[in-house]
């Protein structure tokens, strides 16, 4: 049977999910999502099934009746603070990382990787699905660095063990490295890079080695550095940063 949707030009197109991603509807996931959920049309007519592929200069297309068009790409690095979430509406009314960022950016952005609600520190904010996707998909390792505080120094053997993996909800954790940064009165500080990242993997690891983490902020994510941009301020990622994570992630 002949496809209901009009055959783009090999040179043109692109998959229905990357089109929407690049229009600052989510990752290109969360945009495979909005298909199967019957809420994308084409042309008038619902998209069901994954994998049809348009003419962004030509098709109509429309989330929830809304036309959907690319916007302007923007990438931004946010000091997230604790207490907000990496998400764009929350049920229950949280406050979330839009809050922080001006009301006239002039597109739907979203967070590339997320932070725990009671974590900090850098968050990647942008419409540009694409990227994002490959940012954060597992094959391309982007490395994340964060700074942990605990009541207590940990004992040195478990540097060691932190890196060999430990195990923890059936998962196996590990890090590319960890080490001890500094000790206060109120305990001790931690740098440690991780290359993929589990669900409150940092916070799991120091409960496998009997420790709370009393603070855990996040002070690089590939070649972007916080550096000393204070919490709840933003700024725009840099050309050279941009042609980094580029590179990164072999967009």
């Amino acid at each position: 049977m002949p496809s209901a949707f009009p055959r783009p030009s090999p040179r043109s197109e692109v998959r229905l999910q990357k089109y929407l991603a690049d229009c600052g509807f989510g990752s290109r996931r969360a945009c495979e999502i909005l298909i199967s959920e019957g809420r994308v049309a084409v042309g008038g007519r619902a998209v069901v099934e994954q994998g049809v592929r348009i003419d962004p200069d030509r098709a109509d297309v429309t989330v929830d009746g809304r036309p959907a068009r690319r916007e302007r790409i923007i990438h931004v690095v946010l000091h997230k603070p604790a207490g907000f979430l990496c998400t764009s509406r929350d049920p229950h009314g949280r406050r979330t990382f839009h809050e922080l960022l001006p009301p006239d950016l002039g597109a739907r952005v979203y967070s590339a990787g997320r932070l725990d609600w009671d974590s900090e520190g850098l968050l990647l904010v942008t419409n540009d699905g694409d990227l994002a996707h490959r940012l954060i998909h597992p094959r391309h390792h982007v490395e994340k660095t964060y700074r942990v505080w605990t009541p207590v120094p940990l004992d040195p053997a478990w540097l060691a063990r932190f890196t060999s993996g430990v195990d923890s909800e059936g998962e196996r954790l590990a890090a590319r490295s960890v080490r001890e940064v500094g000790r206060d009165r109120q305990g001790a500080y931690y740098e440690m890079v991780l290359g993929t990242g589990r669900n409150r993997q940092i916070r799991r690891m120091f409960e496998v080695a009997g420790l709370p983490v009393l603070r855990l902020l996040r002070t690089r994510f590939g070649p972007l550095d916080l550096g000393d941009l204070p919490p709840g301020r933003w700024r725009p990622v840099t050309d050279t940063e941009l042609a980094a994570l580029r590179d990164l992630a072999g967009a």
